[in-house]
């Protein structure tokens, strides 16, 4: 049995800023955009009472919240902050698996101090946490990386959650549908129309049913409302795609400015690859339109490479073969089928929750 804890910074990028700016505290905050452009990276919890939501139009949020106070993002200063937190973790467990800047799961069954309790070591983690960055994060403590993820939501912010071994069958049998990682809006809503609303509904159907149905995924559906994931937290995780994206300030309509934009990008793809030391296959261009339709258009070579000028070449090629209906207001050059190899790592043993 897996001792797991998830860990989740509370409204990370808005809490930085709100940390660094006294002028910020209790109001609210939207990092990235503009009033008028872009997209939100994320909200402060003032205001997410407001409906405002990360990957929201800026215009939409600012419509929400009249007094909504943008700022601009510094994902460096935010990198910072994460490399700290880190360092918190791996006091405890080199087992820790991240999956973002402000988040991540963390192995804790064989532990470097020894203590007997994950729930014990969530609350010093977020106990250190606050007192190194004055920052506050939320944890769920399970046996699996799925119930302890979900179990981080539920006392958000500046809580802890523990669904213990015994807790898991009761706490997976009343869990609304759409709460299920893997589970998106559309399928719930299928699920939903089967009579499906939580987990206890999922189990009167069969393994073979829901393959039926669902396909592959049907599997996985099976064994989650169980409570069963067997994926083990991950030390190393594997890097899928080096990219980088802009958002423009005005739709830009003039071919010139398009490739000069999209030679930055690539640039920029370029220099992030090259620092990581990932070499990719694939080469996409990502374009949203003013209504926020988005296109991607990809190429693959025979050869791995970060080389700039190739990526520049082939993002201008795939540029010009798509065809300009509109203005752009966002343009993306992302680099894939990278080099990587993924190393798993785990270990079990029985410990008190």
């Amino acid at each position: 049995m897996r001792k797991v804890i998830h860990v989740d910074m509370d409204a990370f990028y808005a809490s930085v800023e709100q940390r660094d700016n006294p002028d910020l505290k209790g109001k609210p905050v939207a990092v990235g955009g503009s009033r008028s452009r872009g997209v939100v990276a994320a909200a402060s919890y003032e205001a997410r009472q407001y409906g405002v939501r990360s990957a929201m139009p800026s215009a939409l949020a600012a419509r929400k919240c009249p007094d909504l106070i943008f700022v601009r993002p510094r994902f460096e200063v935010y990198k910072e902050v994460s490399m700290q937190i880190r360092e918190i973790f791996h006091r405890y467990t080199d087992l820790v698996e991240p999956l973002a800047l402000d988040e991540a799961f963390l192995d804790v069954t064989q532990n470097k101090p020894g203590l007997p309790s994950a729930t014990l070591i969530a609350e010093e983690i977020r106990q250190a946490i606050f007192e190194e960055t004055n920052l506050t994060a939320s944890a769920g403590i399970s046996i699996n990386k799925f119930i302890a993820k979900v179990a981080t939501d539920i006392n958000k912010p500046n809580g802890i959650t523990l669904v213990a071994p015994d807790d898991v069958d009761r706490f997976t049998a009343e869990l609304p549908i759409e709460k299920f990682f893997g589970v998106g809006k559309v399928t719930a809503e299928k699920l939903k129309r089967m009579g499906i609303n939580k987990g206890e509904d999922l189990r009167r159907f069969s393994r073979p049913a829901l393959v039926q149905i669902f396909g592959k995924s049907g599997g996985y559906y099976h064994n989650i409302c169980r409570g069963i994931d067997d994926r083990p937290v991950k030390a190393h995780r594997v890097r899928k795609s080096v990219g980088a994206e802009r958002t423009f300030g005005e739709d830009i309509a003039e071919l010139s400015e398009q490739e000069e934009a999209i030679l930055k990008i690539a640039e920029e793809v370029s220099r992030r690859a090259a620092k990581g030391e990932y070499k990719g296959r694939t080469i996409s261009i990502k374009l949203r339109y003013s209504d926020f339709t988005t296109h991607t258009r990809s190429r693959s070579l025979e050869e791995f490479t970060n080389d700039q000028q190739t990526l520049q070449e082939v993002a201008i090629e795939l540029l010009r073969e798509h065809p300009r209906e509109q203005a752009f207001r966002l343009l993306g050059v992302t680099l894939s089928n990278l080099n990587t190899k993924g190393e798993a790592s785990g270990g079990q043993l029985t410990l008190d929750f």
